[in-house]
């Protein structure tokens, strides 16, 4: 059964507003996040430094203006989580890439995000959504700010930033781990 036309036009309205497409943008800055630090030099990290501090923002504008303006969609907030895990999933490879963390840290971050998106998919199956923890948004933070410090770090080469850096970043390990365990637990005995 096919939508017609004032349908297909309000569902239109209801996909692209400016939550959802603040969104797309955050899924659209990565390519050139990744074009700069193709050939890193100090610069060209600081540019992209802003370029993910600007994607990062957008993650909790889009919330807000959701929110705010009852824009809330299912697209949403299916886009929401996977451009969050594009975003930093690209940054952790590319941190890698250029020696700035060791690749076992990549792994772990990366790995707990295909766990938690691989029971969100089982739990989906059987009818649950499992919403975003407090303690996985606080993640979420502490590695964007990782990310972001680390970037300023190889522009300034300042050893007290490098320590912030690598601070944020293993609090977000901690998080990352602790609040992957709370999902399991938490929605575990529900799954069996």
């Amino acid at each position: 059964m096919g939508l017609d036309a004032p349908q297909m036009e309000k569902t239109t309205v209801k996909i692209f507003n400016i939550p959802n497409l603040l969104t797309l943008s955050r899924i659209l800055a990565v390519p050139i996040f990744v074009l700069l630090m193709l050939e890193p030099d100090p610069l060209r990290a600081l540019i992209a430094g802003l370029v993910f501090a600007l994607a990062s923002a957008t993650d909790w504008l889009d919330g807000y203006l959701a929110r705010r303006w009852g824009q809330v969609t299912k697209f949403g907030k299916l886009l929401d989580p996977v451009a969050d895990k594009i975003l930093i999933m690209s940054a952790l490879v590319i941190l890698v890439e250029i020696d700035i963390i060791r690749a076992w840290i990549a792994i772990v971050l990366i790995g707990r995000e295909f766990a938690i998106t691989g029971l969100r998919s089982i739990a989906a199956s059987e009818g649950m959504i499992i919403p975003a923890e407090t303690l996985g948004k606080y993640k979420l933070v502490t590695q964007s700010i990782a990310i972001i410090v680390l970037l300023l770090n190889y522009y300034l080469d300042m050893a007290w930033l490098k320590n912030i850096g690598w601070c944020a970043l293993w609090i977000a390990m901690v998080l990352s781990i602790y609040s992957a365990g709370l999902y399991f637990r938490k929605y575990g005995k529900q799954l069996n």
